[in-house]
């Protein structure tokens, strides 16, 4: 996908507040039964095609409004993941500025989890 250079300045300039980890760290942690929360914040339509295994549906468009409903505990590792790595940034960081302390962008998200072969459910 094209992105325009707004954009991506935009992710840049975010990036650096943001932590982040990649798609083969979580699928380690799954093989090895680590329990974590792992977020899928991409558009509802996307979620129906097809999710990573164990994620949770909180779309970008609501999660701010329903985060503190769901995970109250402002220190829950939360692991965010969307297509590509770029709105799960965007996200990470709204969350850090609500005051949650311990949120991951999952960088590669579904496309990389999708190029490394890994399985997904639907």
């Amino acid at each position: 996908m094209q992105h325009s250079p707004r954009f991506l300045a935009l992710i840049e300039a975010t990036r650096g507040r943001v932590e982040e980890t990649d798609v083969h760290q979580i699928k380690g942690w799954q093989d090895e039964g680590r329990h974590f929360h792992l977020i899928d914040i991409r558009e509802e339509s996307e979620w129906a095609r097809g999710h990573l295994p164990g994620a949770r549906y909180l779309g970008k468009g609501i999660i701010e409004r329903d985060i503190e409903v769901n995970y109250p505990d402002l220190d829950t590792p939360l692991y965010l993941y969307c297509g590509g790595g770029f709105r799960s940034i965007l996200a990470a960081d709204t969350l850090r500025q609500m005051g949650y302390r311990h949120v991951i962008s999952v960088d590669g998200g579904f496309r990389g989890w999708l190029d490394a072969g890994y399985p997904v459910e639907s």
